[in-house]
């Protein structure tokens, strides 16, 4: 699969919380570090996401915001 996403992580599927729309995806991407990401319950089947599964994180955004 080609993408043109720059921002390319790899990690290890930790927990799925699902919703009636939506699910959180919590991702171990090593060194302590855990991306969560919001997405559809049909897009969580579609990807046969379970606990456990190798994933690469896309990250493509138009503002990244930090605060303090």
């Amino acid at each position: 699969m080609k993408i043109s996403a720059r921002n390319q992580l790899s990690g290890t599927v930790q927990s799925l919380d699902h919703g009636a729309v939506n699910g959180t995806v919590k991702i171990d991407i090593g060194g302590g570090n855990v991306i969560t990401s919001s997405i559809t319950e049909e897009a969580i089947a579609d990807l046969g996401l379970s606990v456990g599964n190798r994933v690469t994180v896309f990250v493509k955004a138009s503002d990244v915001l930090i605060g303090k």
